[in-house]
């Protein structure tokens, strides 16, 4: 009786993982980030502060304190893409960087960043020179 049950649920386990694999059910499709949609979104709404290479120099960003965040940086460039969506959407506590949820749609906030990613550009170095023996 024991050998029946546990080939029961084997058996049943399998059917169930199988039907899971293959349901005929619609799954969401996520669409794929555009960043040149997102490069306009950003020339709009983040430009301004952050400047047109992200670099946090924009015409606005002397004014501000504290300035706008370097987005090239190795500092944002190590956020993960949820780190860097949440701070899109919710802003940045005590500081001028608003969350844009309520104007901008996850869709948008995902080209621009896309976009912000686009804009770092990793200079490979070449190796420093040995001194002569």
């Amino acid at each position: 009786m024991n050998r029946l049950l546990k080939g029961a649920l084997t058996l049943g386990t399998y059917l169930v993982l199988y039907g899971l694999a293959f349901s005929r059910e619609p799954r969401e499709i996520v669409a794929q980030p555009d960043s040149e949609q997102g490069r306009d979104i950003y020339r709009i709404h983040c430009q301004e502060c952050h400047g047109t290479e992200g670099r946090g120099d924009g015409p606005r960003a002397a004014m501000l304190a504290p300035r706008p965040g370097n987005l090239v940086s190795a500092a944002t460039s190590t956020k993960t893409d949820q780190e860097l969506l949440s701070i899109l959407a919710q802003g940045v506590p005590r500081t001028p960087m608003r969350g844009w949820s309520d104007q901008l749609s996850e869709d948008e906030r995902r080209n621009v960043l896309a976009y912000v990613r686009s804009l770092v550009h990793f200079q490979e170095t070449s190796p420093t020179p040995l001194p002569p023996p």
